[in-house]
């Protein structure tokens, strides 16, 4: 006959490796963060069950259309844990989900997050809502709750993930897409910060692993060390974007993530016509030619990982185009007039990039 355990032997959350009041610690660490997202339409504060936006805000709009997204930042976390630096990763989070938002032509509202950890060390999980929560101050919505989920067993003490979904608004007459570019439309590109988010497994494979490169290793060619250059935060490009909405009559966005520029430029390029972008308007940053050299990676198969330099494309009238730029300067955004949009033809594509980068 077996035995009953006592209570002093007995199984608990925390025995199996979850530790409730170091999650509640976390939290209290991060609504200092948090408060600094606060939109007015917001209502309560962090700790409920979820996050509550007063609606009654979208009266305004005559037929409002509510755009939403989600997505997270792959493996780049995997170098945030390797270096031990938690707080930039959030702005990497933001951007890839308000900065689809605001595609379609969407004010950034809210955004929620859900961050998994092997095991919950408070003062790294606040590191981590610091991050999201600045970010969303550059994106200009506000952060309205989330989910700290600790998974032992699963997951190593130090590993982590992080997600997030958003939700924008744009007024119906203000859509932008596809049916709103026409042939001779110019092709505005905005610089990117770096790798941003995406292509990690890739320069993680060919930097670390092949090549044997130490993340504290400095770079001449970066002016840093080859983590911090990974590290880099993605570039938010809300805000910048809203604001050529209202100086500019804005045609179409294409955020450039996973699949490269001429994947993502095609996915806003209407079945007639087709976007010329001139690899020699621009010089792709050193990290680039790094990625590519140490690995033997064909330009194509970089063009297909990696954003080559270009974080978000904008696409205007040709006569717009200089006010677009200015308008881009004056945010202190490097943007310049990388090609135009042709008649499709026998193109089977709704995108190309032809000749050689600028040196």
């Amino acid at each position: 006959m077996s035995e009953t355990p006592t209570a002093e032997g007995g199984a608990s959350y925390a025995t199996a490796g979850v530790d409730i009041e170091a999650g509640d610690r976390a939290v209290e660490l991060m609504k200092e963060w948090v408060r600094k997202t606060r939109r007015p339409e917001v209502l309560g504060g962090l700790g409920g069950f979820a996050g509550l936006f007063d609606a009654s805000a979208l009266k305004r709009y005559e037929r409002p259309l509510l755009a939403s997204a989600t997505d997270g930042v792959g493996t780049k976390v995997d170098i945030a844990r390797r270096l031990g630096v938690y707080d930039t990763i959030g702005h990497d989070l933001v951007a890839m989900v308000m900065d689809d938002i605001v595609v379609c032509g969407a004010e950034p509202l809210f955004m929620t997050d859900y961050i998994c950890v092997g095991k919950v060390h408070p003062e790294r999980v606040a590191a981590i809502v610091k991050g999201i929560a600045e970010g969303c101050v550059l994106a200009g919505c506000a952060l309205v709750g989330g989910e700290t989920a600790e998974h032992p067993g699963l997951l190593g003490e130090d590993d982590f993930d992080v997600a997030g979904a958003g939700t924008g608004v744009v007024e119906a007459d203000r859509l932008l897409g596809a049916d709103r570019i026409r042939k001779g439309d110019a092709v505005v590109a905005m610089a990117s910060s770096g790798l941003h988010s995406n292509g990690y497994s890739l320069v993680r494979h060919v930097l670390l692993d092949r090549a044997g490169m130490s993340l504290d290793t400095r770079v001449e060619d970066f002016g840093r060390t080859l983590g911090e250059e990974l590290l880099e935060p993605t570039k938010i490009y809300s805000l910048d974007c809203l604001a050529l909405t209202r100086t500019t009559d804005v045609h179409a966005f294409s955020h450039v993530t996973g699949g490269g520029l001429a994947a993502n430029l095609a996915r806003v390029i209407p079945d007639t016509l087709h976007a010329v972008v001139d690899r020699a308007t621009w010089a792709p940053a050193p990290v680039f030619d790094l990625v590519g050299r140490s690995g033997g990676v064909e330009r194509l198969e970089l063009e297909k990982t990696l954003n080559m330099g270009v974080g978000m494309i904008a696409i205007v009238p040709q006569e717009s185009a200089d006010v677009a730029l200015a308008t881009l300067a004056d945010r202190g955004v490097d943007a310049w007039v990388a090609g135009e949009i042709t008649d499709r033809g026998e193109h089977t594509t709704g995108a190309e990039l032809v000749g050689d980068y600028a040196s």
